[in-house]
């Protein structure tokens, strides 16, 4: 099993766990391949949902530039339901996991298909 496909099988456990959701595992494995290296670093692979500018990244980055959304407060909204759900006090909040709790929230998945 490669390290990619590591990570991807804790990220599905992740959503298991914390979420109690069933991960679609096509979708979620095509956006972790879609966060490219940074899931492999300690800083890049985590979302500080605490951190305004790391927020901020999110929806410029992924939002916005990724998933083609319009800028508004939509994108806020449905971040902070992504981070609730995730857990507030859950300190390790996978990117990959975050990325493809927004792309569900936003009913984007078709950008991956």
């Amino acid at each position: 099993m490669s390290k990619r496909d590591e990570l991807i099988a804790k990220y599905a456990e992740d959503i298991k766990s914390k979420l109690s959701q069933t991960p679609d595992m096509d979708l979620l494995t095509k956006v972790t391949i879609g966060c490219g290296p940074s899931i492999y670093g300690k800083d890049a692979s985590t979302v500080s949902g605490s951190s305004e500018t790391e927020l901020a990244t999110v929806k410029n980055n992924f939002l916005i530039k990724k998933l083609g959304l319009a800028d508004g407060p939509a994108l806020d909204e449905g971040i902070a339901k992504v981070m609730e759900a995730y857990g507030k006090s859950n300190r390790n909040k996978y990117r990959a996991v975050v990325y493809y709790l927004l792309t569900k929230h936003f009913g984007k998945e078709a950008i991956y298909g």
